[in-house]
């Protein structure tokens, strides 16, 4: 349950800023490929990548993750 939150939760996060997968996984430093499977569910997403995207969004890991429904 928790890994089809995240999914959408990042999905959703990138889609609002407008951005590409690419631009996002530049950011991260990741390969587009990787980030993809982020969102597909295909590939955990790490604690220092889920820190990234926390800081970058403004919002907690709790939320990312599904455990909070407060992006702050």
């Amino acid at each position: 349950m928790l890994l089809v939150i995240t999914m959408n939760r990042i999905r959703d996060l990138r889609e609002d800023k407008d951005l590409t997968q690419q631009e996002l996984s530049n950011i991260l430093g990741c390969s587009q490929t990787t980030y993809s499977r982020y969102e597909t569910g295909n590939l955990n997403v790490p604690i220092d990548i889920l820190k990234k995207l926390a800081k970058f969004y403004k919002v907690s890991i709790d939320y990312i993750v599904g455990i909070s429904n407060k992006k702050n």
